[in-house]
């Protein structure tokens, strides 16, 4: 078998946005010059569409303007939140500290070999838009993941994961820059401490600024056909393709989930809970309906969405905010909502799932800090 082959970067390829040319100054000058806050309104930059605004904002188009970015945030001692998609956070009405929306653009293939191939992506692509270059690259690994909102940076930060596929299982290494360090870091799986749905990024919020994003994608590809819902999709007979995969995932997806342009949602807002196999098994007996998924480690992942469905919140508003009626783990905004009425319903399902099945639901959005009234 041939040893790996360092390539030569390819250019930064355009996707839904142009790029931005990288700064040819010093970071101190004239990047810190293209980084002056003004408010901005953030109603319409959360999927969720809440009503929200920041004092400070400020677009980050380049990597040269890192370090000018740090010394802003330590300026204003008020904490940084780097803003992507907006698709997995729960934004208050004002929110405290420094927004710096994300807005790095770029792909490129780095290395390969014959077993595998290392493609980065800038922080501020798209993530399905990331997903779709690949896999019409004929690249496959990434295809259980698409149609997931948000931006290739905040992939790390949640672990995206989707009908059996999680970023880790992809991951090769990122670039960020350490806000308290005041430096550039390369980090590897075991710094970025991924787990369901969580990370060191989502433990210390406000550190490190992911700036690109490096996945291994396999030459000897299989497709991860392990959900009910793929493997009885008839698109994926006999020997399917990424592309295949693919486009089962966005027509599952899309049947399921609603479209947040369309109606406000932040995705799956609660984590499935995962017990040892002695409690599934009590509670097997009592539910038998129960639905869940074996671990390796012996334990079972339940289907939140189940228990919040058998709780009789699938379709339930409460004010301007309710449960989706196709999937009961998404909650929308019907219009008007903030952070408050969100964060109501999600606590009144919390309980009624506790007091039913004694079980503590998880809110898998960051619940973003705000400014008192």
């Amino acid at each position: 078998m041939a040893g790996p082959r360092e390539i030569r970067p390819a250019p930064l390829v355009r996707l839904s946005s142009c790029l931005v040319p990288r700064l040819a100054v010093a970071p101190d000058s004239s990047a810190r010059a293209g980084l002056v806050p003004g408010a901005c309104d953030l109603s319409s930059l959360n999927t969720l569409g809440l009503v929200s605004s920041a004092p400070a904002c400020v677009t980050l188009r380049s990597r040269d303007e890192l370090p000018a970015l740090a010394g802003l945030a330590r300026s204003r001692d008020a904490g940084l939140l780097v803003l992507g998609g907006g698709s997995n956070l729960v934004l208050p009405p004002r929110v405290r500290g420094l927004v710096a929306r994300m807005a790095l653009r770029g792909i490129r293939l780095l290395a390969e070999d014959d077993e595998s191939r290392v493609v980065e992506a800038a922080a501020g692509e798209n993530w399905h838009d990331f997903v779709t270059y690949c896999v019409g690259q004929g690249w496959g690994g990434l295809e259980n993941l698409a149609l997931i909102p948000g931006t290739v940076g905040a992939a790390p930060v949640q672990n995206i994961g989707a009908y059996g596929v999680e970023l880790r299982d992809r991951f090769a290494g990122l670039t960020a820059y350490d806000l308290l360090r005041d430096a550039w870091t390369e980090m590897d799986a075991a710094q970025c401490a991924f787990a369901y749905r969580d990370s060191i990024f989502k433990r210390e919020p406000g550190r490190w600024v992911i700036a690109a994003v490096r996945l291994r994608l396999p030459r000897r590809w299989a497709p991860v056909l392990d959900y009910p819902d793929l493997r009885r999709h008839e698109g994926l007979a006999g020997s399917p393709t990424p592309r295949d995969v693919y486009e089962a995932v966005c027509a599952i997806r899309r049947a399921k989930l609603p479209d947040p342009a369309v109606l406000g949602n932040a995705g799956s807002f609660f984590k499935n809970p995962v017990v040892p196999a002695a409690q599934y098994e009590q509670l097997h007996a009592r539910f038998p309906g129960l639905v869940a998924y074996p671990q390796e480690d012996g334990g079972y992942k339940l289907a939140a969405g189940w228990l919040i469905d058998q709780c009789g919140w699938k379709g339930r508003r409460m004010g301007p905010v309710g449960v989706h009626e196709r999937q009961a783990l998404v909650l929308v905004n019907h219009g008007g909502a903030q952070a408050g009425d969100v964060l109501a319903l999600a606590q009144a399902v919390r309980r009624d799932v506790r007091e039913r099945y004694g079980l503590e639901l998880e809110i898998e959005p960051v619940v973003v800090p705000g400014i008192d009234p």
